[in-house]
Parts: C-alpha cells; sequence; structure tokens
C-alpha cells in the first residue's frame, strides 16, 4: 500500500531520515504503523537487492538483542545439520527472488538488465545474501517473514513471541 503522509512522517521519525528507494508499505500494524517497507531495486541509480525493509523501531530492539545472544549461529549449525530444513530455507530464499523480480517496476528492470545486473538478481536472496545457508540479519529475515513465508521468522515467532510484541514505532 501506498503510504499516507501521516505514514511518511512515522516512516522518518522510524528511520531517522527521510526514506529513500520506498515503493510501498509491504506490512503494518492494524493501526497503520509501518513495520515493513517494499523497497525499489535501484537506488540513486544502483543496485539495491533488499526487498524488504524493517522499519519499526521495536522490533529493530527485539530483533538487536536476539542477534547479540548468538542465536544465529546456533540457527545455520541447524541448517547445516537438517538437509529437509536447508532445502525449504532454499526454496524460500528462491521464492524472494522470484517475488522481487515480480515487484519489480519495469523501468527498474530495463535498467538493471542494461547494466548487466541480471545475474546478480537472480542469485542473491533474502536481504541481498548470496549464500543461501546463512541467516546474517535477523531483521531482514523477520521483515521478509511478515510479508511471505519464512522459516526464521516462524521460528523467532515461536522462540521468542515477536508477533505479539506491541509495536508504537
Amino acid at each position: 500500500m501506498q503510504p499516507t503522509p501521516e505514514q511518511l512522517a512515522l516512516i522518518e521519525r522510524q528511520l531517522g531520515r527521510p526514506p529513500r528507494g520506498l515503493a510501498a508499505i509491504a506490512y503494518a500494524t492494524p493501526d497503520g504503523v509501518p513495520v515493513v517497507l517494499q523497497m525499489r531495486s535501484l537506488m540513486e541509480g544502483k543496485p539495491f537487492p533488499t526487498l524488504f525493509w524493517l522499519c519499526s523501531q521495536d522490533l529493530d530492539k527485539a530483533l538487536a538483542r536476539i542477534e547479540a545472544s548468538g542465536w544465529i549461529k546456533s540457527m545455520e549449525e541447524e541448517l547445516q545439520q537438517d538437509a529437509q530444513l536447508r532445502a525449504r530455507f532454499h526454496a524460500q530464499q528462491q521464492a524472494y527472488v522470484d517475488l522481487r523480480w515480480q515487484l519489480m517496476t519495469a523501468e527498474d528492470r530495463a535498467v538493471i538488465e542494461a547494466q548487466g545486473f541480471t545475474e546478480r538478481f537472480n542469485t542473491l536472496g533474502i536481504g541481498g545474501i548470496a549464500q543461501w545457508d546463512k541467516v546474517r540479519c535477523l531483521h531482514m529475515q523477520y521483515a521478509h517473514h511478515l510479508v511471505a513465508e519464512n522459516l526464521i521468522g516462524q521460528r523467532l515467532d515461536a522462540e521468542f513471541a515477536l508477533h505479539e510484541l506491541a509495536i508504537q514505532i
């Protein structure tokens, strides 16, 4: 959905700056607080493979605490040991790539193809990650989870009840 002027002002507060490359609000609370932004694939003429950007400060803080606990490393170890889980995660990475192409503007697609970045956009997964066995950043994984299926986000909800967090900003 396209942001209202009030939502744009809130996004600027959340980010601490005016948003760049904003295509739409991908997910908002029932009260209309933006949580995930859909980004354009080009930012200031340069490739930007991160489709979904978490803008909620409340979720940002909660996810930063989880990252500091070392949770990512244990999740990556589980992905290495569990072939079915890894295959499911790879499928979600591919679905992200496909969705990014689907949501991309014709103008951005033409520039990406003309500049020779097609292969990059075909191989960079969730949040622009090249190694599909890695989690790298909980913020981008959880942003994806709020918009589409993402097992990392599902696990975060199950273990840390992030879906119950009161989001004010």
